[in-house]
C-alpha cells in the first residue's frame, strides 16, 4: 500500500508541472508545381550518370562509390548506429548477471588455540527486469529506429554528393581539354599569320606595325595555354582524390563535344519528398526527436524494477552442486522521482529544444531542395538559349575571317580587320566550350537536387 501511496503522490507531482520549451508548429507550404510548372515525379534513377554515355564518368563513379573516404564513413555510421538499435532493444530484456568466487580463510579455535582453516565457495545468479510502464523504454527503441534510417539516409546523400561531384569535376576535365584543344589551335593559326607577316615586312609588302601586332597576338595566345595546362593537372589531382586515389592523370572516356545536352521531361510534377536522401534524413531526424521526447517525459512518471537472485555455497567445490546450502530471494521495487524533478523537467526541455530544431532544419532541407531544383531547372534553360546565340555567333565569327582573309589577301585591308576577326572567333569558341560545360553542369546539379534522375518520363 505504501508503494502504491507513493507513486499516485509521483503521479501528482509530474501534473503540477509542465515543460517550459513549447512544441514549435510545423509552417511548410508544400508547392503544387515548380516554379516553371515542372518538377521531379519518377523513382529516383540509381545510375543516373550513364545517361551521359561515357565509359571512363561511369567507371569512375563507380570507383568513387567504392573507395570515397566520405562514403566509407557514411557507410560506417549506419554500422554504428545500427549497433545503437541493438543496445536499445536490449533494454526491453531482463538483466542476468552470474557469479563464482571462492575464498580461503584462517581462524583461531578457541577451544585448542591452533588455527583452524576453511574454504567456502559461492555461486550467484541475479536476474533484472525494468518494467517499461509508460513506454519509455519502446519509445527510445523508437528513436533509435529513426536515427539508424537518418544515417541510411545519410549515406545515400554521401553517394549522391560523391556521384555528383566525379560527374561534375570529369565534365570540367574535359572543358579544360577543349578549351586547350582551341588555344593550341588558335596558336597554330597565329603562328603561321606571324610567319606570313614575318616575309611580308622583309619584302617590304607590310609595315612594321603590322608584324608587332601579330607578334602581339601570337604571345597573348601562348601565354593562355600554361595556366589551362595548370588547371587541368589541379583538376585531375582533385578528381583523383574524389576516387580514393592518390593525385595523378585521369583518362579520359571522350571529349566534351560528343555530350549531348540531356532533354528534360514534359512534365514534372512536384513529388521531391520521396526523392532526395538529404530530406529522408531530415524527416527520420525529426521522428527520432519525437521519440527522444516521449521517452524523456517517461522518465518523470514512476518505474518499477522486478529483481530475483539466487545462490549456493558449499565447502567444497563438487559439494557446490552435490548438496548445496541454496539462498534466493525475489521481489520487486517502485521508484519514483521526487527531489530530482527539476534535472528530468530540463532533460525534457531539452529534448522539446532538439526536437523542435529538427523541425526547423526539415522545412529548412525542404525549402532548400525546391530552391536547387528551381535553380537548376532556370539554369537549362537559360543556357540553352546562350548556347544556341553562341554557336551561331561562332558560326558568324569564321565567316568573317574568312572574308577579312580575302580583302586582306586582295588588298583591300589592313591585317587589323584579319586580327579582329580572329579574336572574335577565338574569345566565341571559348565561349561555347565554357557555357555548354554550364549547361551540362546543371543537368547534374539538376540530377543532384532531385535525388537522381527523371526516368521513365516523356522528354521533350
Amino acid at each position: 500500500m505504501r508503494c502504491l501511496k507513493l507513486a499516485a503522490l509521483a503521479l501528482l507531482l509530474a501534473g503540477c508541472h509542465g515543460s517550459e520549451v513549447e512544441q514549435a508548429k510545423p509552417s511548410l507550404h508544400i508547392p503544387a508545381q515548380w516554379r516553371d510548372a515542372v518538377g521531379p515525379s519518377s523513382a529516383a534513377e540509381g545510375f543516373w550518370w550513364r545517361n551521359f554515355h561515357d565509359a571512363a564518368l561511369n567507371r569512375y563513379v563507380d570507383q568513387a562509390l567504392r573507395y570515397n573516404s566520405d562514403v566509407l564513413t557514411a557507410r560506417e555510421r549506419v554500422n554504428e548506429y545500427q549497433a545503437r538499435l541493438n543496445a536499445a532493444d536490449s533494454t526491453l530484456w531482463p538483466t542476468v548477471d552470474a557469479g563464482l568466487n571462492g575464498t580461503r580463510s584462517r581462524a583461531q579455535s578457541a577451544a585448542t588455540g591452533l588455527p583452524v582453516y576453511s574454504t567456502l565457495y559461492r555461486g550467484s545468479l541475479t536476474a533484472s527486469y525494468d518494467v517499461d510502464l509508460w513506454g519509455g523504454n519502446r519509445r527510445a527503441i523508437d528513436a533509435a529506429q529513426a536515427s539508424l534510417e537518418a544515417q541510411r539516409a545519410a549515406a545515400a546523400a554521401a553517394d549522391l554528393t560523391v556521384a555528383s561531384s566525379v560527374a561534375s569535376g570529369y565534365l570540367t576535365l574535359l572543358s579544360l581539354d577543349e578549351q586547350l584543344r582551341v588555344t593550341q589551335e588558335t596558336l597554330k593559326a597565329r603562328e603561321e599569320a606571324f610567319r606570313l607577316a614575318k616575309r611580308q615586312f622583309e619584302t617590304g609588302y607590310t609595315s612594321r606595325l603590322e608584324l608587332m601586332q601579330t607578334d602581339s597576338e601570337l604571345r597573348a595566345t601562348r601565354a593562355q595555354i600554361p595556366p589551362l595546362q595548370h588547371q587541368i593537372a589541379s583538376q585531375e589531382n582533385a578528381l583523383s582524390v574524389l576516387l580514393g586515389a592518390s593525385p595523378g592523370a585521369v583518362a579520359r572516356g571522350g571529349n566534351i563535344n560528343a555530350l549531348t545536352p540531356l532533354a528534360l521531361p514534359s512534365q514534372l510534377p512536384s513529388s521531391l519528398l520521396n526523392r532526395r536522401p538529404d530530406i529522408v534524413q531530415a524527416e527520420r531526424t525529426l521522428v527520432a526527436a519525437d521519440a527522444s521526447l516521449a521517452s524523456q517525459r517517461a522518465k518523470l512518471l514512476p518505474s518499477l524494477n522486478l529483481t530475483a537472485s539466487t545462490s549456493i555455497q558449499d565447502d567444497t567445490l563438487a559439494g557446490l552442486l552435490d548438496n548445496p546450502l541454496r539462498l534466493w530471494s525475489i521481489g520487486g521495487s517502485i521508484l519514483a522521482p521526487l527531489l530530482n524533478r527539476e534535472t528530468l523537467y530540463s532533460q525534457v526541455d531539452i529534448a522539446m529544444s532538439q526536437r523542435n530544431q529538427a523541425l526547423y532544419g526539415y522545412e529548412s532541407t525542404v525549402r532548400n531542395a525546391f530552391k536547387e531544383v528551381n535553380d537548376s531547372l532556370d539554369a537549362i534553360g537559360r543556357y540553352r538559349e546562350q548556347l544556341a546565340e553562341l554557336q551561331g555567333q561562332v558560326e558568324v565569327a569564321q565567316e568573317t575571317l574568312r572574308i577579312a582573309q580575302n580583302r586582306y589577301n586582295n588588298g583591300y585591308s589592313s591585317y587589323l580587320d584579319v586580327l579582329d576577326a580572329q579574336r572574335t572567333l577565338f574569345s566565341a569558341e571559348l565561349n561555347v566550350v565554357q557555357v555548354k560545360n554550364n549547361l551540362l553542369q546543371a543537368q547534374v546539379d539538376l540530377y543532384r537536387s532531385l535525388g537522381g534522375g527523371w526516368g521513365g518520363l516523356a522528354t521533350s
